[in-house]
């Protein structure tokens, strides 16, 4: 068991928190500025809340800055924690910004959208660690094995680009439903009649040869079909130029492949 102090307590703070505590760790110490976020989540885990970061304990095993990126270099002005591991969850930030906080500094993320109030299976959860050595990593595996058996040591550069993969696959792919609801309830038809299609898509992910998998249209150069979808949006000229470049990306990566 190892105890855990979390600075920031938003979605991220909430439920990596939550997973550490059923865990088995002790989380000692919730920071956060407005002392009533910092209770809402302390009151989950049988914490201490505080709002000023000269509060904090000096004992504990971990200190995990789960805030925005942009705190993260202030934090990195005002925090002092010598020998204590600190570790901050962003996707795209090196842990080299957490070397004026302590000498044992690393990353512990997870390429996954957290929501404070819905519940997550944190076994099947991805997490993707480094460390400034050897045995910060080894300490920061300790830390998560009991929560999760799906750990990978990512260094810095393959995060930033598996922060950009996350986005594509995520945040894009969540647009590109939207738009997608968008045109539905444009002309009175229910978005629930694709979830099926939707389910069975994600489903397929799984299976790997996503390029292999492509089907639609622009994968069978139906040209014909291609024209009269374009003429359908053509008075939207954002997504006209979507719809272009994600036909002409499908033909590219498929041309070899049909």
């Amino acid at each position: 068991m190892k105890t855990v102090t979390f600075i920031g307590s938003g979605n991220v703070a909430t439920h990596l928190a939550k997973a550490l505590y059923n865990a088995g760790h002790q989380i000692l110490q919730i920071w956060s500025r407005e002392y009533d976020h910092a209770e809402a989540l302390a009151n989950q885990v049988f914490a201490e809340p505080v709002d000023r970061l000269n509060l904090l304990y000096p004992t504990a095993d971990v200190y995990i800055l789960a805030v925005s990126d942009d705190a993260l270099f202030d934090l990195a002005l005002d925090l002092k924690l010598r020998d204590a591991m600190v570790l901050h969850t962003a996707g795209s930030v090196s842990l080299r910004v957490l070397q004026p906080i302590s000498r044992k500094h690393g990353v512990v993320w997870s390429p996954q959208t957290f929501i404070r109030d819905v519940a997550m299976n944190y076994s099947e959860l991805p997490f993707c660690i480094e460390g400034s050595s050897s045995e910060v990593e080894a300490s920061i595996r300790e830390l998560l094995e009991p929560v999760s058996s799906h750990i990978y040591r990512v260094d810095t550069v393959q995060r930033q680009w598996l922060h950009l993969a996350a986005v594509m696959t995520n945040n894009f792919g969540n647009a590109i439903n939207a738009l997608a609801q968008d045109i539905l309830l444009q002309h009175d038809i229910p978005f629930e009649i694709l979830h099926p299609l939707i389910t069975m898509t994600a489903e397929k992910i799984k299976q790997g040869g996503l390029w292999q998998q492509q089907t639609g249209p622009a994968r069978r150069r139906d040209q014909k079909t291609i024209d009269g979808q374009r003429r359908l949006i053509a008075d939207d000229a954002k997504l006209l130029q979507l719809y272009d470049l994600l036909t002409e990306t499908i033909k590219d990566k498929t041309s070899k492949k049909c």
